[in-house]
């Protein structure tokens, strides 16, 4: 969906801020249902000595202030990097409606690669996932930051 690709593109923006600040370069986006931006974050677990610091929680945060309320129902959150287990509760917590996200995750991907947290029939709350949007893209920026630091 183009739209989709428009709002991943911003979240590549925010990993390549994070990168900028020496991060692991994630970056997320949350959009409300009518299409204005309301959270943006960056990975930001070295900088601010917080392991919960993911970009996908710093969009969520900014996103609940914004709102003034926890519950983001009806949002949908891009992440360039497919959500950790920590993150994807969250998003479920959150009541985040629709995850959109670029490169899988094969190490600790919470969504697919690992545990399909997000629309698991365990929960009260199922989120609709779609992947791979500007994956190669996504995936690039990690392979050169990593092949940059080796």
């Amino acid at each position: 969906m183009l739209a989709d690709d428009a709002y991943m593109r911003q979240a590549l923006a925010c990993a390549e801020l994070a990168r900028e600040r020496g991060e692991v370069p994630v970056g997320a986006l949350i959009v409300d249902p009518s299409g204005l931006v309301i959270g943006r974050g960056g990975n930001a677990p070295i900088t601010g000595c917080d392991p919960t610091a993911h970009a996908e929680i710093a969009a969520l945060r900014d996103a609940c202030q914004r709102l003034n309320n926890y519950r983001l129902g009806g949002c949908t959150l891009y992440a360039t990097l497919e959500p950790c287990v920590m993150c994807a509760g969250a998003i479920v917590h959150a009541r985040i409606a629709r995850l959109v996200f670029g490169a899988r995750d094969l190490r600790f991907g919470g969504v697919r690669s690992k545990f399909q947290l997000a629309d698991s029939e365990l929960l009260n709350h199922r989120v609709e996932v779609v992947e791979g949007v500007l994956g190669a893209e996504c995936q690039r920026l990690l392979q050169a930051f990593f092949a940059d630091r080796r």
